[in-house]
């Protein structure tokens, strides 16, 4: 059998996010699972880091690779990234899924398609959440 080396890794900085979610490291890591079954990963281990005073980070290993955040709260910003390897399993769903829940007033995006030769980047189209004020 010939395993494909093709992989999509999907790289996010939000700004404008909640303070108290960007904190919490217990709910980063519940919505970080989320996010990772809404796409369709295989989930192999979760950690998390809750920094003090403030801040998280939370790193979801998968069977196909690995979806990450950092956060500054103070800054209302989030570093999020997404890798998997394979074409069965999207790395913007849980993306996607992640802005939905953390609801940050700008994203910026950048895609790399990996593993087919020379690295190709890409604007993915993100959808901000409506924010109810």
């Amino acid at each position: 059998m010939e395993y494909s080396t093709f992989g999509r890794h999907v790289a996010v900085d939000t700004w404008g996010a909640d303070f108290e979610r960007l904190t919490n490291a217990e709910w980063l890591q519940s919505q970080m699972v989320e996010a990772a079954e809404a796409c369709g990963a295989t989930v192999l281990s979760v950690q998390s880091k809750q920094f003090e005073p403030q801040g998280a980070t939370v790193l979801v290993l998968l069977s196909e690779s690995h979806l990450s955040i950092h956060t500054y709260p103070e800054k209302g910003f989030a570093a999020l990234d997404c890798y998997t390897c394979g074409e069965t399993v999207d790395p913007q769903l849980a993306i996607d899924y992640m802005i939905s829940v953390l609801k940050p007033e700008r994203v910026y995006a950048k895609k790399l398609v990996r593993g087919v030769g020379e690295l190709q980047v890409e604007t993915p189209s993100i959808q901000l959440p409506q924010l109810v004020k």
